[in-house]
C-alpha cells in the first residue's frame, strides 16, 4: 500500500514543500496586496465581466510573483512581455476572426509560440489572450487600447507591489538579479561545475525549466558546502538509526540498522542486520559486517515529513 501511494504521488507530481509556514504566510500576504492593487485599477478602467476577466489573469500572475519570486516565469520580462504580447495576439485574432472557437484557440496557441520565441513565457498570458477574444463588448470596444487599459496599468500595479514587497525580506529578491553572490565561496571538488555547465545541461534537456542557471549554481555551492560539513563528521552506527548511501536516482537508498549489539558498534567484523526503508530494494532486509555497512553508508538521516534529510550532530 505504501509503495502504491508513493507511485501515485510521483505520477501526480506531488513534491515536498520545503518552505516554512512563515514563508507561506508572507507569500499569501504579498499576493493579497498585489491583487488588491490590480482589482482597484481594473474596476476603475472597466466594469462587470470585463474587469473580472482581467483580475483573473493577474491573479494567476500574483501566485508566481509572490509564491515563487525567484522563478524564471516570475521575472519582470516574462510578466510584462508575456501579458503584453499575449494581449496583442488576442486583440488581433478577435479583429480578424471575431468571437469564435477558432479565434480563441488560435489566440492562445499563437500567444504561447510568441512568448516562447521572445523568451517571456508567462502562463497567465494565455488568459490575457483569451480574454481579448471572449471578454465581450466592454473589451472588444477597446481594440488595441486593451493593451494600455487595463493590461499595462495592471502590470505596473502588480510589478510595483512585487518590487516593494519582496525586497523587504532579505532572503527574497525581486527581480532575481538583485540576489548577491555569497562572499565566501565554499571549496569545490577538483572537477568544479560552473554557470556555463549548468546552462549547457539545461539546454540539453530541451524543455522549459522554471529556474535560472545562476540559481542552480548557487544551490550547487550550498549543497557542496553542506556535503563537506557532513563528511567531516565520523560515522557511528547505532541500532534503530537510518543511513543513506548518498546516491541519486534509482541507486539512492535509505537503510535502518535493525539489529546491532551496542558492544559491537566499534567492531568492524561484527555482523548487523539492516532493512531498506526507502529507495532501491525498499522493504528488503539483509545482513553484512559493520565495516561493509560503513563503506556503503555516507551519513545518517532522519525523516522530516515526507523527506529524508541529513541528521545533525
Amino acid at each position: 500500500m505504501k509503495s502504491w501511494w508513493q507511485v501515485c504521488l510521483a505520477w501526480l507530481g506531488v513534491e515536498s514543500n520545503t518552505t516554512s509556514h512563515h514563508e507561506k504566510w508572507i507569500s499569501a500576504l504579498g499576493g493579497g496586496l498585489g491583487i488588491a492593487a490590480v482589482y482597484g485599477l481594473s474596476h476603475w478602467a472597466l466594469d462587470g465581466v470585463a474587469a473580472g476577466l482581467m483580475v483573473a489573469s493577474m491573479g494567476a500572475s500574483a501566485v508566481l510573483l509572490f509564491a515563487v519570486p525567484h522563478g524564471t516565469l516570475s521575472q519582470p520580462w516574462p510578466v510584462i512581455g508575456g501579458h503584453l504580447v499575449s494581449g496583442l495576439v488576442g486583440v488581433t485574432c478577435y479583429l480578424w476572426l471575431g468571437n469564435s472557437l477558432l479565434a480563441a484557440g488560435v489566440a492562445v496557441g499563437i500567444a504561447i509560440g510568441a512568448m516562447a520565441y521572445l523568451r517571456c513565457i508567462h502562463p497567465p498570458g494565455g488568459a490575457t489572450a483569451l480574454a481579448a477574444v471572449i471578454g465581450g463588448p466592454a473589451l472588444h470596444d477597446l481594440g488595441y487600447g486593451y493593451l494600455l487599459t487595463p493590461v499595462a496599468l495592471n502590470l505596473i500595479a502588480i510589478v510595483t507591489v512585487a518590487l516593494m514587497f519582496n525586497n523587504v525580506f532579505h532572503w527574497r529578491r525581486y527581480p532575481v538579479a538583485f540576489m548577491t553572490p555569497r562572499k565566501t565561496e565554499p571549496s569545490r571538488p577538483h572537477l568544479a561545475l560552473s554557470h556555463e555547465d549548468f546552462a549547457a545541461a539545461m539546454h540539453s534537456l530541451d524543455t522549459y525549466v522554471d529556474v535560472s542557471s545562476e540559481e542552480l549554481a548557487q544551490l550547487f555551492d550550498r549543497a557542496w558546502e553542506h556535503a563537506r560539513a557532513a563528511e567531516q563528521q565520523p560515522l557511528t552506527l547505532t541500532r534503530g538509526h537510518y543511513y543513506s548511501n548518498g546516491e541519486v536516482g534509482e541507486r539512492w537508498c535509505v537503510r535502518q540498522v535493525f539489529d546491532l549489539a551496542p558492544e559491537d558498534t566499534g567492531n568492524p567484523r561484527a555482523r548487523l542486520i539492516y532493512r531498506a526503508v526507502a529507495g532501491a530494494r525498499e522493504e528488503q532486509t539483509g545482513m553484512c559486517r559493520v565495516d561493509e555497512f560503513c563503506r556503503w553508508a555516507r551519513f545518517r538521516v532522519v525523516k522530516q515529513g515526507e523527506r529524508w534529510v541529513k541528521a545533525s550532530g
